[in-house]
């Protein structure tokens, strides 16, 4: 617990005003024995890198003779190759680095890709085996790479307990569902806020519209943060997420319509940051090969956060006004902030190594030690982080094919998800005369789905995604689109089914059935495709997703503006015919990429060759 709460922000916090005296890391210990490695200059167990070798080229090195070393003697692989990669042989018990998402971001090809995930997989069957001591790295100019102390080393995420790594992903589930609810929670309040402001109709969805549109440009700014070293997640977290919470207040006593617009946008912006890096925290600790249940998990959450959103408001705005789909945001959030606070520590291998890297120059007095990404981030410039967070994510979207259909389907599945949030007054109350409460409950349609899907996606993952990847490897990355080539169909045809049975001669479950059969679809090929984003452009995925998240939340937000004309003029059979004759369109681009994946990347410039 102590170790939970001694990286926390109030954990930070406190060994500041105590100035390090409470909550120490072993390391600041009186009885620690700092490593020979880092406490000697002159050691001789280090691995040396070349002075012309990039850090990418001899991490995969490194990572080649060390998992090369658990099975061969060291005359056999430094014969095969060490001497050429500037390196030194080392001992035959070398202890293997368990790999994370963040290294798979560093890699240029298939075949690093493909090693990953085999250490991956070593690193799980073995994962009982003893602690071992793990050698540092020494470059040609005396600096030593701090690293974790031993492969069990705790402070190591990937070495977490089960407990504290089940604590640390629920916080951020429910971080992620709070801002993902404050979304929809507005949506019953929208005709009083009409009726309060004397505003139309479309301006008064305003403040659902902006709201999706502030979390869509947040990630842009908030992801590139999260990844300097020198900051890491929970700073970025903290500090965000306290703003939104603070919000909330002014948000909901607001009363000047272009006020509570502004707030509304701010809340999106500032709740942001959980889209954005959720899934990289979720990663952060779980091995390469379990990393898609949890990140399943974190995407059923993202999906449930609206749909609850009108369950909860929708009884209570009826009878206290408006402003009561929004309290309950500060309500929910409140808490959650302060779990986070207390309890949620920091997840970036880099940030903590880095931390480490200090106490040990303190400790050891040799200003030679550093970690690998204190040396990146001295490399880091303002430039940098603005290229890539806002001129890399549309670049590789405008000129990769692959990219741009995918972000496409995806911004267009969550642009008619947010549609039922003008749709289904239109349904539920207008034809069959549901009040706000009921049509709320309509939503929970979402929730049964995703009950299903996402014990149907962890039964794919489990008898055919794991055994395959340990038995023949990672394969083609269109293999992972497979369970998406059956699923695309289901959204069409929940959406058909919904929007030819909205009507007054036929039951009103019916066209429930058609909401869940839509959910179910769009949730299996979401996760497909996520899978493969990482797969086929491992260092840029990040930077996709960050894109992939601003056309989605765009689309989403235009969705809620044009959607209820689109319904009142069309009808609402034709006008969501319409919508699901585009994810007809979208089968073929489905079962296009599957077949004509490999030619693309043959042809792109960005993808792991």
């Amino acid at each position: 617990m102590e170790g939970l709460v001694r990286s926390s922000a109030a954990g930070q916090i406190f060994r500041c005003l105590t100035r390090g005296r409470l909550l120490q890391y072993p390391d600041e210990r009186p009885g620690f024995k700092c490593p020979t490695c880092y406490a000697e200059a002159a050691a001789p167990d280090f691995l040396f890198r070349g002075e012309e070798e990039s850090e990418e080229a001899f991490q995969i090195s490194r990572r080649l003779l060390l998992d090369r070393a658990h099975t061969a003697p060291v005359s056999e692989y430094f014969e095969a190759g060490a001497s050429q990669a500037g390196l030194l042989p080392l001992s035959s018990t070398t202890p293997i680095r368990i790999p994370t998402i963040a290294d798979a971001r560093r890699v240029h090809t298939q075949a690093d890709l493909e090693h990953l995930y085999k250490v991956a997989t070593q690193s799980e069957e073995f994962g009982d085996s003893r602690d071992q001591p793990i050698a540092p790295v020494k470059t040609l100019d005396d600096t030593i790479l701090v690293d974790w102390y031993s492969t069990k080393d705790p402070e190591n995420p990937q070495n977490w307990s089960a407990g504290k790594k089940f604590l640390v992903v629920v916080q951020i589930y429910l971080y992620t569902l709070v801002v993902y609810m404050g979304s929809s929670i507005y949506s019953p309040s929208t005709s009083y806020v009409q009726e309060r402001f004397g505003v139309s109709e479309t301006a008064a969805s305003l403040g659902l519209a902006l709201y999706v549109l502030g979390y869509g440009v947040g990630p842009l700014i908030f992801a590139p943060l999260s990844e300097i070293p020198i900051i890491g997640r929970n700073p970025v977290y903290i500090i965000t997420f306290g703003i939104f919470v603070i919000l909330g207040i002014p948000t909901a006593v607001v009363d000047n319509f272009g006020g509570l617009l502004v707030l509304r946008f701010l809340q999106g912006f500032f709740g942001s940051p959980c889209l954005a890096n959720g899934g990289a925290s979720v990663g952060d600790i779980f091995n390469l090969i379990k990393l898609p249940y949890g990140l399943t998990m974190w995407a059923a959450f993202a999906t449930l956060g609206p749909a609850l959103g009108p369950v909860i408001s929708g009884f209570s705005v009826p009878v206290k006004g408006w402003r009561w789909s929004l309290w309950p945001i500060v309500w929910f959030s409140a808490p959650i902030f302060v779990l986070l606070f207390f309890c949620l520590p920091e997840t970036s291998s880099d940030a903590i190594l880095l931390k480490r890297a200090q106490r040990l120059r303190k400790k050891c007095g040799n200003d030679k030690l550093m970690s690998q990404s204190e040396i990146n981030q001295q490399k880091l410039t303002v430039s940098n982080v603005l290229a890539e967070a806002f001129f890399r994510p549309f670049q590789i979207t405008i000129l990769d094919p692959a990219i741009l259909f995918v972000n496409v389907y995806t911004s267009l599945i969550y642009g008619i998800y947010y549609s039922f949030f003008e749709v289904f007054p239109i349904v539920y109350i207008g034809i069959y005369g549901f009040n706000l409460g009921q049509m709320g409950l309509v939503f929970l349609s979402i929730a049964v789905a995703l009950a299903i899907a996402v014990p149907l996606y962890f039964l794919y993952l489990y008898t055919i995604f794991e055994p395959e990847v340990k038995k023949k490897g990672l394969l083609a990355p269109e293999r992972r689109l497979i369970p998406g080539l059956f699923a695309c169909f289901l959204p069409p045809i929940g959406l058909f089914l919904f929007g030819w049975t909205s009507r007054s001669s036929v039951y009103w479950m019916v066209s429930v059935v058609g909401i869940f059969i839509f959910t179910i679809g769009i949730f299996q090929v979401i996760q497909c495709v996520f899978i493969y984003i990482p797969m086929t452009y491992p260092q840029y995925a990040a930077s996709l997703f960050a894109s992939n998240d601003f056309m989605r939340s765009t689309l989403a937000c235009g969705a809620v503006l044009f959607s209820r004309p689109l319904f009142i003029n069309l009808g609402v059979a034709p006008g969501v015919s319409l919508l699901a004759g585009l994810t007809v369109g979208c089968i073929w681009g489905m079962f296009g990429l599957y077949y004509l994946g490999a030619t693309l990347r043959a042809r792109s410039r960005f993808t792991a060759k």
